[in-house]
């Protein structure tokens, strides 16, 4: 096993670390099923491991990867490259990667069944690469979610150790990939470590954000690896001149080497070579060794320190123009002086430390070292295949552009952006795109001319014109640049860029190109929250308005179709989403095409035209499978329950995000699951499936990589802890909700359901005031076509509230405007679904409720209603109601309803509820079981309260403060207070507001207007 791990140090005997290496190999244990944690199944282990530059951290990898391979544990290790614009992207994974293919081909080719063409871009063994026609916006995290799930498969039946060394070193798209294997592992046998040098890692260091985001996981245990004291150099002098030191050569070394690792190993070699005087810094010690060597094993290191961490034999042969002979003796003099090392794979050479090659990099003259970059550039240009196929093009661009050569950097850059593009390693791109940007002027007028669209972008296809001999303009690099730091994460970048596009372009006259531009700002404000987009898609459509069809006038058109479609649903976004569609047809846009149809049907159902749009959304699902286009799945399989659940079909709408779930795991869509997680959670919480309601919610906030998947299950969590009676965790996931939407982009279908939880807050907590406030707030807007189905559960909880507070003093003002409000706005929605009809049927029974003037019949029709949909809570309480208004009249009919309504309740653990029809209950003497009582029993004490708690408790329902209280009652003050707190407890509430709303709502102290259904 232990032929894949490169050993480097010099030391025999391994010194301290005791404390770091327990936590690592217990780390082994836990993964293995065993150690602190004693699971039997094994869990994921992540370790980060950081210190100084020579500090030891790679020979306390060596010793656990050693315990590991006694363990008989599968072993892995890749290192960052220190080359391209940002390192070479995923080089640790794929390296790591390959060498689990080499030990395990068989599994490792089970394990990614069905997704080669995908995880090809990290390991290319795998097979061809599945190249798509366009940036695809879930592609980094589609790949990242499909390698998640490879080494969980990996690692099911034996323990892997996986190594990334040198992530100082490592480029954005490796951090961004090892951070979401950290937040995302949850089984295997699996143990990830990553090592980094924390002395350079500077205030702006790219790791430094990486590392305080690791921070905050509990899964990540932190290695911080110090200095030796003397004791310990000591012990590392004995094993290193395998004799005891002289005290004062312990002394002496301690004192240069301040205790770091490497520096006493350089310094006893020194000694040990008897150098007649040591100089002041290491970097000279490190020289000094370097320029002991021979010339050949000089001028070697130089050229290996120049051409990155490792260099492959050929190229090192290419670029030294030495003989075979020459090269392998300058090689084994450098080997015997342990500078440098041979590879695992004996395929190139690398120094044994990386300060030893800086230290030689760093004395390399300007002129020297763009010599050697170009010689190896010309070399790997002569034989491209003196290095591996995914690594040439980045090397090539490294080496060409250190040249300082932009006739060939150029082109080689650009060449390189494309590799990055296809690895969804967008930030790779991104810092390449501008490098190329940065040599754009320094470039021959006639390399620039050779250049084509076709070969080096496709953000923006170029309109009216051949882009095969149309040549690449600037606004095409910046174009790509945009899109990049869009699906990479640096939008702030990425928006600086689009604006200065969007500017060259209005300069260039070319509207199309500046439509362009405003629709990519669009997409960056919303992200940014910076606002809703609006303003810069009216921008970009008004520039393509008189202009010929082309794909970017259809893409205009869809977008601002689908923003219609979420921020103001109605005639005028179905009029351009139906554009939409004729433009993209036109054109042969058929992914825009589809998108565009499939917001067309959600708005027809919003207009009532629900078989025709269901029918089209179910078109375009079929076709986005056929055709096998992962987004456009993802958007179906999201897009279509969601208008399902809206419509009342919640069974339906489960049917197909279970297809969808499956099929988003497939692709790796983790995002998107974190949606139609979502979107179960709803639909569940509507079959009357709240524990499936919480278990999927809480998988969608796991999962979700961004914030609104997490504010919508934040939603939901809210709904059910609300109908389970727990308000304060309610509020706590109201706020995460709203953390996560944020205010910058209001969409009803986010907002208003957030309103009826915080409404609902209010209400149980009695703030009646604040709950009224919360309404008139949210009514304000108006409920526009399109969302009625957010709007009717506002204006029933509106309705609710007023009824259940009738009588209630604190209620009186503002009162008859709110209940003029609600009815105003129930006069503006549509009733097109029984759902919704369902709906309205309630809010009339709940407004006439508030008056007093409910009947049998108004709540008949209202469950009826509910009884044609599978709603069961709120069928539930619409019973508990119907009940009480058939109890002067039909008591038999009363409490078969009352027995239902309680039975749906116990299911469901909703305890408003069931308190609500066990008070119904005890008033009217009836009894919630199938058995009667021989003789109607006595009403019992309501909560346990005795009869002074029950006229106390009147007393705050009518607003009574504690001093008025105990005049009327005649007890002190302190005697009041008292019962009070009493109350409190036994209610459960937090305040007296709360009791008060407990009490009027429970009908405890019916007013003198009421019927009373006890003395029927």
């Amino acid at each position: 096993m232990l032929g894949t791990v490169e050993t480097m140090s010099v030391s025999p005997v391994f010194v301290g670390r005791a404390g770091e290496l327990s936590v690592l190999t217990d780390a082994l244990a836990r993964a293995a099923g065993g150690g602190a944690s004693g699971s039997p199944a094994g869990e994921p282990q992540a370790l980060l491991v950081g210190g100084e530059a020579g500090v030891g951290k790679t020979r306390l990898v060596e010793e656990v990867l050693a315990e590991a391979c006694r363990r008989d544990a599968v072993v892995a290790v890749g290192g960052c490259v220190e080359i391209g614009a940002d390192g070479l992207p995923f080089a640790p994974f794929s390296t790591a990667l390959r060498a689990l293919h080499r030990q395990l081909p068989e599994e490792l080719a089970a394990a990614a069944a069905g997704q080669e063409h995908e995880l090809a871009r990290l390991l290319p063994e795998l097979g061809e690469r599945h190249e798509r026609s366009r940036h695809d916006e879930e592609g980094m995290a589609r790949l990242f979610e499909l390698t998640a799930r490879l080494l969980e498969r990996i690692a099911t039946d034996r323990t892997v150790v996986l190594v990334l060394e040198d992530m100082h070193w490592a480029d954005a798209s490796t951090r961004h990939l090892l951070a979401y294997l950290f937040r995302t592992l949850r089984r295997g046998r699996l143990v990830v470590i990553a090592t980094y040098r924390s002395d350079d890692v500077h205030r702006r260091h790219p790791l430094r954000p990486f590392l305080a985001e690791l921070d905050r996981m509990r899964t990540v245990q932190r290695i911080e690896l110090t200095r030796f004291n003397r004791g310990e150099v000591h012990r590392q002098l004995a094993g290193i001149l395998a004799a005891e030191p002289e005290p004062p050569m312990v002394d002496r070394v301690f004192e240069r080497s301040d205790g770091n690792a490497f520096f006493v190993e350089e310094l006893a070699r020194s000694m040990a070579d008897r150098c007649p005087s040591l100089p002041d810094s290491l970097r000279d010690i490190l020289l000094v060794r370097i320029e002991a060597l021979p010339e050949d094993a000089q001028r070697v290191a130089r050229i290996v320190a120049e051409g990155g961490s490792t260099v492959e034999y050929g190229l090192l042969f290419a670029v030294a123009r030495l003989s075979e002979d020459d090269l392998i003796e300058a090689l084994r003099a450098a080997v015997g002086a342990n500078i440098l090392l041979a590879t695992p794979d004996g395929d190139g050479y690398r120094f044994r430390h990386s300060l030893a090659r800086e230290a030689v990099s760093d004395d390399l003259l300007p002129g020297e070292r763009s010599r050697l970059n170009r010689r190896y550039a010309e070399a790997l240009e002569a034989d491209p295949t003196l290095v591996r196929d995914e690594e040439r093009v980045m090397r090539l661009a490294s080496y060409w552009y250190h040249a300082h050569d932009a006739a060939k950097a150029l082109p080689a850059v650009l060449a390189a952006s494309v590799e990055a593009r296809r690895r969804h390693a967008y930030s790779e791109q991104l810092r390449l795109l501008e490098r190329a940007m940065e040599l754009w002027d320094s470039a021959p007028a006639d390399v620039r001319a050779a250049l084509r669209p076709l070969d080096y972008a496709e953000a923006y296809p170029p309109c009216g014109c051949d882009p095969q001999t149309t040549p690449l303009r600037f606004l095409d690099l910046m174009a790509e640049a945009a899109v990049a730091g869009r699906l990479c994460g640096e939008r702030e970048r990425a928006l600086k860029i689009t604006k200065r596009g969007q500017r060259l372009a209005e300069a260039d006259d070319d509207p199309l190109r500046g439509a362009w531009f405003s629709l990519q700002r669009s997409l960056l404000v919303s992200s940014l929250g910076r606002g809703d987009g609006w303003a810069e898609l009216a921008d970009a459509q008004e520039l393509v308005r008189g202009l010929p069809p082309s794909p970017v006038h259809a893409e205009v058109l869809a977008e601002a179709a689908s923003w219609g479609m979420v921020h103001a649903p109605g005639p005028g976004s179905l009029a351009t989403a139906e554009r939409a569609v004729e433009y993209a047809r036109m054109v042969g846009e058929e992914d825009n095409e589809l998108r565009a149809r499939l917001t067309h049907g959600s708005l027809l159902v919003d207009a009532g035209h629900v078989d025709d749009g269901l029918a089209e959304m179910y078109l375009v699902k079929e076709r986005a499978v056929l055709l096998d286009l992962p987004s456009l799945i993802g958007r179906t399989h999201v897009n279509l329950p969601s208008v399902l659940e809206g419509i009342g079909r919640s069974a339906e709408a489960v049917d197909v995000l279970a297809e969808g779930v499956t099929l988003s795991r497939k692709y790796g869509l983790c995002d998107t699951e974190a949606w139609m997680l979502g979107n179960l959670a709803e639909s569940y919480h509507s079959l009357g499936r709240w524990d499936e309601t919480l278990e999927a919610a809480e998988r969608a906030l796991r999962i979700g990589l961004s914030p609104k998947p997490r504010g919508y299950a934040a939603t939901r969590l809210a709904t059910l802890a609300l109908a389970r009676g727990d308000t304060a965790r309610a509020t706590e996931h109201l706020e995460a909700a709203r953390a996560h939407f944020g205010p910058h982009d209001p969409m009803p279908q986010s907002s208003l359901p957030l309103d009826v939880i915080a409404l609902g807050i209010a209400a149980a907590q009695g703030r009646v005031t604040e709950a009224r406030a919360e309404f008139e707030r949210a009514a304000k807007a108006g409920f526009p076509p399109g969302t009625q189905r957010y709007a009717w559960p506002l204006l029933r909880a509106a309705a609710t509230l007023e009824a259940d507070t009738r009588g209630l003093p604190t209620a009186v003002p503002g009162r008859a405007e709110a209940l003029d409000r609600i009815r105003k706005a129930a006069r503006t929605l549509v009733t097109a679904v029984p759902v919704w009809t369902a709906h309205e049927r309630w809010v009339r029974a709940e407004l006439l409720r508030a008056g007093g003037q409910d009947t049998a019949a108004d709540w008949e029709e209202a469950g009826v209603a509910f009884g044609a949909v599978d709603f069961p809570h709120d069928l539930a309480r619409v019973r508990m109601r119907w009940a009480e208004s058939l109890l002067p009249s039909d008591r038999t009919r009363a409490a078969t309803l009352l027995r239902q309504a309680a039975e749906t309740a116990r299911g469901l653990c909703a305890r408003p509820l069931s308190e609500d029809i066990a008070l119904l209950a005890q008033r009217a003497r009836i009894s919630l079981t199938d058995d009667p009582p021989t003789a109607p029993a006595a009403p019992g004490p309501v909560f346990g309260l005795t009869r002074r708690e029950e006229d106390v408790l009147r007393l705050v329902a009518a607003g009574r403060s504690n001093r008025q209280i105990a005049e009327e009652l005649y007890i002190s003050p302190k005697t009041a207070s008292v019962h009070v707190s009493n109350i409190l407890a036994k209610l459960g509430v937090s305040g007296r507001g709360e009791a008060a709303a407990t009490a009027h709502r429970l009908r405890l102290f019916p007013t003198p207007d009421e019927d009373h259904p006890a003395s029927a």
